[in-house]
């Protein structure tokens, strides 16, 4: 099952500041919901470990996570995959870009994602519902990271 989303988020700092937190594995761990573990790992990138629940379903996944198309302090491209065990798999992939935008940082973000397994037979409205939440907690999370 594949899904789409997009969005956007005004933060109060400049450009150079959100970028930094962007790339700190510290407030990156503190701002995914439910994130164990994020270190970094030599190529640009970052391993996870990340628990989920999506309606019904339960899972701990496993995964990569990498950067590039690294254009600083204007945006990067992040891609990843994670293994949930028999609730099944995800990957995909996000476009951020920063802008300067009313004294503070427009963030705005494409997002492209695939999943399978059991999470995929939920139901496209009850995945996309839970993705929409998990991306405005994350941005709610890192918008307070960002201001301090």
């Amino acid at each position: 099952m594949a899904m789409t989303m997009n969005g956007e988020v005004q933060l109060a700092a400049p450009r150079e500041a959100v970028w930094a937190k962007l790339n700190d594995p510290e407030v990156l761990k503190a701002c995914i919901p439910g994130c164990e573990e994020l270190e970094r790992t030599e190529d640009n990138g970052f391993r996870a470990v990340a628990k989920m629940k999506v309606g019904p379903v339960s899972a701990r996944f496993k995964g990569r996570v990498t950067l590039s198309d690294l254009d600083p302090p204007n945006g990067y491209k992040i891609s990843g995959e994670g293994e949930g065990g028999v609730a099944g798999f995800a990957k995909g992939g996000a476009a951020v870009a920063l802008a300067d935008k009313d004294g503070g940082t427009l963030l705005t973000y494409n997002v492209e994602a695939q999943i399978g397994g059991k999470l995929a037979q939920l139901g496209q409205r009850l995945i996309n519902g839970s993705a929409k939440k998990l991306a405005d907690e994350f941005f709610a999370n890192f918008a307070k990271a960002v201001q301090g």
